[in-house]
C-alpha cells in the first residue's frame, strides 16, 4: 500500500494510525541536525520558510493558523524560521506567533536585508527586529544579492559588534549562480541560501561543493517548488522501496533527498498547515539516503 500526501492528510482527519501524528513534548531530541561549519552549532535539518504562506495581512483567523504552525514547529524540534521584508506581512505574522509562545529560546532567526539603497539597510533591519520582537537576529542575509557589495561590509561590522551572529547571501530558482560563487569564494560569509530540490539540481555542480570547501552553511529554499512539485507527484505511486529512504510520504521523500546531501545544513519548506509542518519535520528523523539511493530517488522522479 502506498500513501500520497493527500491520503496521509485525509487519514489524519479520520484517525488512522499513521506515523505523522503529533509527538509529545520532550521527544524532539531525535531530530537530525547538521553543524554550521564556522561555529559547529547544530541546526535541525528541516526549518520553516514563510514566503507567501505567512503573508496573511491582519486577518486574525489566518494569523492564528500561522501561530499554530509555529507552535507545532517548535514542539516538533524545529529551530530555524526564515523570512524577508519582501514577504509582505510575513514578518509581523512571525512576531505574532512568537509572542503567543513567549518567544521560544530555541528559535534560530534568519532574516534578510532587501533594499537597493545601502544607507537604508540599518533602518530596515531595525524594523524587521521590531516585527519579530527579537533583540538581534541569528542570521542576516543579503536577499537576492541586492546591493550586496555595500550591504555585506555593514553586516560584517554588525557581526563584529555582536549585533548579529551570522552573515549570508541568498538567491532562488537558479538565478545569479556565478555571482553567488564569486561571493562565496571571496567573502567570509557564514551561510548561502539557494534553490535545490530533486529536479532543480544545478547547485550540485559548483555551489554545494564550494560550500563544503569554504565551510559555508547551506539553506535550501523552494524544496517543493512552491508546492508545484508536490502537486506534480502526489497522485503517482510511491516506490515499492520507499522504506529504504526512511520516508513515509512524497513530502518526506522529496525532503530526504535534499537534506541527505552532506553540504545542506537546513531546508526551509513553507506551509500554513500544522499537519504538514509535522510531516515535514519527520523527514529529519530516522534514515537518510546514501549517495547511491539518492541517485535512485532522482531517477525515479525524473521518470514519472
Amino acid at each position: 500500500m502506498t500513501f500520497t500526501r493527500r491520503a496521509v492528510v485525509q487519514g489524519l482527519g479520520i484517525g488512522m494510525s499513521l506515523p505523522l501524528m503529533p509527538r509529545a513534548r520532550g521527544q524532539a531530541a531525535d531530530l537530525r541536525t547538521r553543524v554550521i561549519p564556522k561555529s559547529e552549532e547544530a541546526l535541525p535539518l528541516v526549518g520553516l520558510g514563510t514566503w507567501i504562506t505567512f503573508n496573511v495581512g491582519d486577518d486574525p483567523v489566518l494569523m492564528d493558523e500561522c501561530a499554530a504552525v509555529i507552535a507545532a514547529f517548535f514542539e516538533g524540534g524545529g529551530r530555524m524560521i526564515d523570512s524577508s521584508p519582501m514577504y509582505g506581512s510575513s514578518q509581523p505574522t512571525i512576531g505574532y506567533g512568537l509572542r503567543k509562545l513567549g518567544h521560544p529560546k530555541r528559535l534560530f532567526s534568519a532574516e534578510k536585508v532587501w533594499i537597493s539603497d545601502p544607507g537604508d539597510g540599518a533602518a530596515q533591519i531595525e524594523a524587521s527586529k521590531e516585527y519579530w520582537g527579537v533583540e538581534k537576529f541569528d542570521l542576516m542575509q543579503v536577499h537576492n544579492l541586492v546591493s550586496w557589495e555595500e550591504h555585506l561590509p555593514a553586516l560584517f561590522d554588525m557581526k563584529a559588534a555582536g549585533r548579529l551572529r551570522y552573515v549570508g547571501i541568498t538567491t532562488s530558482e537558479g538565478r545569479r549562480h556565478r555571482e553567488i560563487e564569486q561571493v562565496m569564494a571571496t567573502r567570509p560569509i557564514d551561510f548561502v541560501q539557494v534553490t535545490y530540490n530533486i529536479l532543480d539540481r544545478e547547485a550540485e555542480e559548483r555551489i554545494l561543493p564550494l560550500a563544503q570547501e569554504k565551510g559555508i552553511a547551506v539553506i535550501v529554499n523552494r524544496p517543493f517548488r512552491q508546492g508545484d512539485l508536490i502537486r506534480q507527484v502526489e497522485d503517482e505511486p510511491l516506490p515499492a522501496w520507499l522504506a529504504e529512504t526512511g520516508a513515509r510520504s512524497w513530502a518526506q521523500f522529496l525532503l530526504k533527498f535534499i537534506i541527505s546531501h552532506p553540504a545542506v545544513t537546513c531546508a526551509i519548506p513553507a506551509t500554513t498547515r500544522v499537519d504538514h509542518v509535522r510531516e515535514n519535520l519527520e523527514a529529519a528523523r530516522g534514515i537518510l539516503p546514501d549517495e547511491k539511493l539518492r541517485r535512485r530517488m532522482a531517477a525515479y522522479v525524473e521518470a514519472l
